[in-house]
């Protein structure tokens, strides 16, 4: 694990400082409707606010430790619903500020979910207020160097993408009869997080294809959908044994 980090770090850092791309904001699907710009960008982000408030209910139906983790990574999911539908109705850098930084609460936290039920729960509850840290200050530094005129994303990719090497890693490595039970939740989240990724890439070619929806919304969908398989894996493992 530790070989990873420093190799993922030191690749990052070997990356030539990289600025937003405006035409980042330009979606394939721009159409008004009932007077909301970016209308199916910006609705397809309701699954976020369900998901995440069911996560939180389920949390009053268990009092275990591990809860104080789950608190910030279903707020969260619930906050990225917000932030990302801002985003959509006016997307620009300042409000792509608050599209991000929930979501780097979902990565951080689901990194340190994963390090408590796998590797040591102590080791994975310690490093959760860091992690937050380092995620927000991404998308801060980020921000703070487009407003400087020298925009930096690599802190920021390295905050997102990390989690989705590190944990397959820890799958992998730590593998427990305990564990693996649940594992094929886990496993989902990240085929669906990687199908979201894909869908964000092909935006504009799937708005032609299909004429009425776009990568971009189906991007929301399927993160969404990852999001789900987070809270089954809660409810499953510190629910249902309750």
């Amino acid at each position: 694990m530790g070989v990873c980090t420093l190799t993922s770090i030191v690749i990052a850092m070997m990356l030539k400082p990289h600025p937003q791309d405006l035409s980042y904001h330009l979606f394939a699907d721009q159409r008004t409707i009932s007077g909301i710009p970016d209308f199916a960008n910006v609705l397809s982000n309701i699954p976020f606010l369900f998901i995440g408030m069911y996560g939180l209910f389920l949390l009053r139906k268990s009092p275990g430790p591990i809860n104080h983790i789950y608190t910030v990574l279903f707020s969260g999911i619930f906050l990225t619903g917000l932030g990302s539908a801002y985003y959509h109705y006016a997307p620009d850098n300042n409000s792509l500020v608050f599209d991000r930084i929930p979501m780097t609460l979902v990565f951080m936290a689901f990194l340190s979910a994963t390090i408590a039920a796998w590797v040591d729960f102590k080791t994975g509850t310690r490093l959760l207020i860091p992690l937050l840290v380092l995620g927000v200050a991404s998308v801060l530094w980020w921000h703070y160097t487009e407003l400087k005129g020298a925009g930096d994303l690599r802190f920021y990719g390295f905050i997102q993408f990390y989690p989705m090497l590190i944990i397959p890693l820890i799958f992998l490595l730590f593998a427990s009869p305990a564990n693996n039970k649940e594992l094929y939740l886990l496993v989902w989240v990240i085929v669906w997080y990687g199908a979201a990724k894909i869908f964000e890439l092909f935006d504009k070619d799937i708005y032609r294809i299909t004429g009425f929806i776009s990568g971009h919304s189906l991007k929301h969908i399927a993160a969404a959908i990852a999001t789900w398989y987070i809270v089954i894996f809660f409810e499953k493992k510190y629910i249902a044994v309750v």
